[in-house]
């Protein structure tokens, strides 16, 4: 029977700003592939740490959302002086975020459990607590409930979102591809060829390590 590493994350304030919305503080209900990643890169310690083929299927829920006011400081040329504004900034409560990792199972428990950097989810300043344990797998299908799936994935419903998949070390280059998230969760039977004993199914997305991204021609 296939095996997974469960690793849920739970955080009491989150934010995600969309950023295809240049200049705005536009939030997304559910965080990118590439943050995920950026997370599990901060617990091994780094990229150069991460196998380039990590995959993870992963749900998230919030408990509700809201607005508030953050400190903006755009992005100049050097030497050019920015002006600092307020903005509203949209953010997500009491959210708990679940990751599965089916391959390099021992690698990620020890990350998890021990991180060489801090965990955040989002901004800078919001640090999650996390928990792992062992999860024992089915080949059957599943219910895709709070799951973020990739969007051409057959019978799964949602909202249709752009999101950034990987990021490149310098950040000067992403990958995007198309997911579906139902923020107040889908009861629909969605076959991914995993799902867990509860049936949940593991939508597995594409890898978020920048070695996968395209050179620069």
């Amino acid at each position: 029977m296939p095996e997974a590493l469960e690793v849920t994350v739970t955080a009491p304030v989150v934010s995600f700003r969309n950023p295809l919305y240049d200049g705005l503080q536009v939030g997304l209900p559910c965080p990118p592939p590439s943050t995920v990643g950026g997370m599990l890169a901060a617990a091994a310690g780094g990229w150069d740490r991460v196998p380039p083929h990590t995959r993870f299927a992963m749900t998230f829920h919030a408990a509700g959302s809201g607005e508030d006011l953050e400190t903006y400081h755009p992005l100049g040329s050097p030497g050019t002086p920015t002006n600092v504004t307020i903005k509203i900034r949209d953010f997500l409560a009491l959210v708990t975020l679940t990751v599965w990792l089916t391959e390099d199972i021992g690698l990620w428990t020890r990350a998890i459990r021990r991180p060489v950097w801090p965990l955040r989810l989002g901004r800078s300043q919001d640090l999650v607590a996390t928990a792992v344990r062992r999860a024992e797998l089915t080949t059957s299908t599943g219910r895709q409930n709070h799951a973020i799936v990739p969007f051409g994935l057959p019978n799964a419903t949602g909202t249709t979102m752009r999101l950034t998949t990987a990021i490149s070390a310098d950040r000067a280059r992403f990958t995007w591809d198309n997911y579906r998230y139902a923020p107040d969760g889908a009861r629909v039977e969605i076959d991914t060829g995993l799902a867990t004993a509860d049936g949940q199914a593991l939508a597995l997305l594409p890898p978020v390590h920048p070695d996968r991204l395209a050179p620069t021609p």
